[in-house]
C-alpha cells in the first residue's frame, strides 16, 4: 500500500523558515513534488523534483526562497522554505507519480497535508 506522510509544518513568524518532509512507502516514484492550498483558493503547484534530483521546478511565488530535494535511499522528499511570508500560509501536500516532474497531472498519490501558518 502506497503512503505519503508529511511532517514539518507549523506556525512561524514572517521571515522564518520551515523544512517539510514527506516519506513515501510502498513504492518509489520518478517524480515528487509539493502543492499547497490556501483557504478559499485553488490548489497550486509549488515545487517538484525529478528522480535524479538534477531537475527541479519552483513556482514564481516561492522561487529563490525555497529548495526541494530528495533522498531516494530514504524515499523521502524535502521542501526547505525560507523568508516565509504570510501569503505562504496554506496546507501543503506532498505528491508523487511516475510521469514528468513538471506536469501537475503526473501526480497520482497524495499525502494528508501539513499546515503551514505564517504570521506577520
Amino acid at each position: 500500500q502506497v503512503q505519503l506522510v508529511e511532517s514539518g509544518g507549523g506556525s512561524v513568524q514572517a521571515g522564518g523558515s520551515l523544512r517539510l518532509s514527506c516519506a513515501a512507502s510502498g513504492r518509489t516514484f520518478s517524480s515528487m513534488g509539493w502543492f499547497r492550498q490556501a483557504p478559499g483558493k485553488e490548489r497550486e503547484f509549488v515545487a517538484s523534483i525529478s528522480w535524479s534530483g538534477a531537475n527541479t521546478y519552483y513556482d514564481e511565488s516561492v522561487k529563490g526562497r525555497s529548495a526541494i530535494s530528495r533522498d531516494n535511499a530514504r524515499n523521502t522528499v524535502y521542501l526547505q522554505m525560507n523568508s516565509l511570508k504570510p501569503e505562504d500560509t496554506a496546507v501543503y501536500y506532498c505528491a508523487a507519480g511516475s510521469g514528468y516532474y513538471l506536469d501537475p497531472r503526473s501526480y497520482d498519490y497524495w499525502g494528508q497535508g501539513t499546515q503551514v501558518t505564517v504570521s506577520s
